[in-house]
């Protein structure tokens, strides 16, 4: 195996597209004329997408009425758009604004034509990067001066994950319907892609790490089945959750990063030159 590995921990497709432009990456910046470090795929979680039509039923009976709708990752909005297969304006007589956490979602809704419409959907969004989460998006929606008692707000997320967002808004009188678009499926441990990791040097692997919800599953399965540790490893995190999520299962180098793919990549490439 190379001398420096990389492990990409996302969901397969998503996996596949941030492994293919920081291949290029490597190959353009001349960082690995010593050798070129191997990149691994571990997509820890599979996200699957519910389908039922009274789901569909239901959120297209919601956001008649909604004057705002929140999705809180790209997963969510690929979910609902392939649960509802309409227009987003077709939804209301009024166009619903959409709240979002970062850049990917926004360019996930302008992939479906939401934002870029002739009568554009208002999407409200953290303005500062280092404050793509939950409560970056809570100060963006808190400068809208929206009397929140007067508003029904529709939250598109999985099964499982933080409701600080839900609950601050119930907390400023908002009527909030919290909706689960599909679910975490955890890596099986018998998955083929495993046994890489088992034939990994710790010390010379760097783990591309964003979702706290994989990292958890990720140190349960390595304390169980692994005769390693992380200690000698290094994790690339674009939060702080995840970061925190990270040194509690016991990562010996956490580095954290801004949002967004542009990021993990240049700190990818910074730490091979270590």
């Amino acid at each position: 195996m190379s001398a420096k590995t990389i492990i990409v921990t996302r969901p397969s497709g998503q996996a596949r597209q941030l492994i293919e432009v920081l291949t290029k990456s490597i190959e353009l910046s001349g960082v690995a004329k010593r050798g070129f470090p191997e990149i691994l795929s571990l997509p820890l979680l599979t996200i699957v997408p519910k389908t039922d039509e009274a789901l569909a039923d239901h959120i297209a009976s919601l956001l008649q009425n909604a004057d705002l709708a929140i999705f809180v990752s790209p997963n969510a909005i690929e979910c609902v758009m392939r649960l509802l297969e309409r227009g987003w304006h077709d939804f209301s007589k009024r166009i619903i604004p959409i709240g979002v956490m970062g850049g990917s979602s926004k360019s996930a809704l302008h992939n479906h034509g939401i934002g870029l419409e002739k009568e554009p959907t208002p999407i409200v969004m953290p303005q500062d990067n280092e404050r793509w989460d939950s409560e970056g998006l809570w100060r963006e929606l808190q400068s809208l001066g929206w009397n929140w008692e007067s508003k029904r707000v529709v939250i598109f997320k999985g099964e499982g994950g933080r409701d600080w967002l839900a609950d601050t808004l119930k907390n400023a009188g908002a009527q909030v319907d919290t909706i689960s678009t599909y679910t975490r499926v955890p890596l099986d441990i018998d998955n083929p892609a495993w046994q890489a990791i088992h034939d990994l040097d710790f010390s010379k692997s760097l783990w591309l790490l964003t979702s706290s919800e994989a990292v958890r599953y990720l140190g349960s399965v390595i304390q169980d089945q692994f005769t390693q540790n992380f200690s000698s490893a290094s994790a690339l995190c674009p939060h702080h959750n995840i970061a925190d999520a990270a040194e509690e299962i016991g990562f010996g180098e956490v580095f954290t990063t801004e949002p967004g793919d542009e990021s993990l990549i240049k700190a990818s490439l910074a730490w091979l030159t270590l």
